[in-house]
């Protein structure tokens, strides 16, 4: 099944240079480009590309802002790339609705991945640089209330809880000790019952409603009566 895929870049060596890569591709079709953030809501509105490969940092809509209006009006994943490793851009990015991040110097295969990855429906996060830009953006903060949670069940906010921190389903399922199907049904009810739209969306829910704070560990409480099965 071939993907449809948009890239916006407002530089004009860049944006060729990935859709050669791309359209090289024979499960891809690069059915549209754009140059700033305002062509790239409107070319996911003509196309309904499955994925937009998105730059950050753009004249007039940045890509933030891009993210916030294509993932409201549309079941397009957004894939995110920046020159600047720098926090607070992929956090904006998250938090709009993306679902993965890369740097512009990421190699060709990683870059191929990546899209297919986006694409499947899967979050492209490195547990690592998760955690590590979500702790630097809510140190210091005082933790939102922790609206939904109530909707949860204990079991549900722990699988959370190991979202937060950066796990894949293979480390939840070891750490509570189930089966990899049982963590997908988990991690299924939990995006449903918080109207998130996938696992980047629940790492920043985790920290932002107060189940973790800074440095991965959970809120006093927050789990209900039983504790993760190991810490």
């Amino acid at each position: 099944m071939t993907l449809r895929l948009v890239v916006a870049d407002d530089q004009d060596l860049v944006r060729g240079a990935f859709v050669t890569i791309l359209a090289a591709e024979s499960d891809i079709d690069v059915v549209a480009e754009a140059a700033d953030g305002a062509e790239a809501v409107e070319a996911v509105r003509a196309h309904q590309p499955d994925v937009l490969l998105l730059d950050v940092r753009m004249p007039g809509m940045d890509g933030i802002e891009a993210t916030r209006i294509v993932t409201a009006e549309s079941p397009t994943r957004v894939l995110m790339l920046t020159t600047f490793d720098q926090d607070d851009y992929v956090y904006g990015a998250l938090r709009a609705g993306a679902s993965g991040f890369l740097l512009k110097d990421v190699r060709r295969k990683e870059l191929i991945d990546a899209v297919r990855i986006v694409a499947a429906g899967e979050s492209l996060l490195a547990p690592a640089v998760t955690t590590r830009l979500i702790d630097t953006m809510v140190r210091g903060r005082t933790a939102a209330a922790p609206i939904g949670l109530d909707r949860l069940t204990a079991r549900e906010r722990e699988t959370l809880w190991l979202l937060g921190r950066g796990l894949s389903n293979p480390e939840i399922a070891a750490e509570l000790v189930v089966s990899d199907h049982t963590v997908k049904t988990h991690v299924s009810s939990v995006l449903a019952k918080l109207g998130l739209r996938d696992r980047a969306q629940a790492v920043v829910a985790a920290y932002e409603s107060g189940l973790i704070v800074a440095g991965g560990q959970p809120t006093r409480g927050a789990l209900g009566a039983r504790p993760p099965s190991r810490e």
